[in-house]
């Protein structure tokens, strides 16, 4: 026989249920708590800006389309150049930072949007203020070495990064963390709830011994308690005593 599921089963399984479900999903939100907020290590981001642009010997000379094209060309073999040894050894050196230029390179983020002109560079770490002088060292470095590399000088800083009186960390985000864990908790719990319902195979109820022998049920024994079965005897024992004395 086909086993079907109305509605009024699945709000009946989430009702009877409702303690285990609303346990794992406070747990969840706890456990992703304490670890969002005194376990995993706050990651802070510093980020500065620097624009590729071929400076003119003439002043009155017009920046052509084709110069623009040229240094946009150029700002995919910067994004390299930037993270490469040769850079970040500098970096590394001028710092004195307790890294190598390759995990200095796994810190730094290079990018630049719509094709601008303009690289933007964020470096991570978990100090907010090495992070700054980093970022800062990072382009400082970059704009000095350029001309050797590639012959050209076509970089200026636009915006260095600052310092800021209270930072935020940028991760972990702590309230998504929980919110995430909250959901997936309460997933958990109702995934798990009718998990066990599903198992359960125990007969509870007239309608789940119809539904195993598929016939109707025509009669219903009551259950007797114990207190009424004292109650009857005691009553039976004085009727009899009453009888005897007559």
């Amino acid at each position: 026989m086909e086993e079907t599921i109305s509605l009024q089963d699945i709000f009946k399984t989430l009702k009877k249920r409702a303690a285990l479900i609303i346990s794992l999903t406070v747990i969840a939100g706890i456990l992703a708590a304490v670890v969002s907020f005194y376990i995993l290590t706050p990651i802070y981001q510093a980020s500065t800006q620097v624009l590729v642009n071929q400076n003119k010997e003439d002043a009155t000379q017009q920046v052509t389309s084709a110069d623009i094209q040229s240094n946009l060309q150029l700002i995919n073999t910067y994004n390299e150049i930037i993270k490469s040894p040769a850079i970040l050894s500098i970096v590394v050196e001028n710092l004195d930072l307790p890294l190598t230029p390759g995990q200095l390179a796994s810190k730094i983020t290079v990018s630049n949007a719509n094709n601008s002109q303009v690289l933007n560079i964020s470096v991570q770490d978990e100090n907010y203020n090495v992070a700054i002088d980093m970022a800062n060292q990072v382009v400082e470095v970059f704009k000095e070495e350029v001309p050797k590399l590639m012959n050209v000088d076509n970089v200026n800083i636009l915006s260095p990064a600052v310092y800021a009186e209270n930072p935020t960390p940028i991760k972990p985000n702590k309230m998504l963390n929980v919110a995430i864990a909250l959901v997936i908790g309460l997933m958990m719990g109702v995934g798990l709830a009718f998990l066990l319902e599903y198992l359960d195979t125990t007969v509870k109820s007239e309608s789940d011994v119809e539904e195993i022998i598929g016939l109707p049920i025509i009669g219903v024994v009551s259950p007797i308690k114990m207190e009424e079965i004292r109650k009857e005897q005691a009553s039976r024992t004085s009727r009899h005593r009453v009888q005897k004395k007559k």
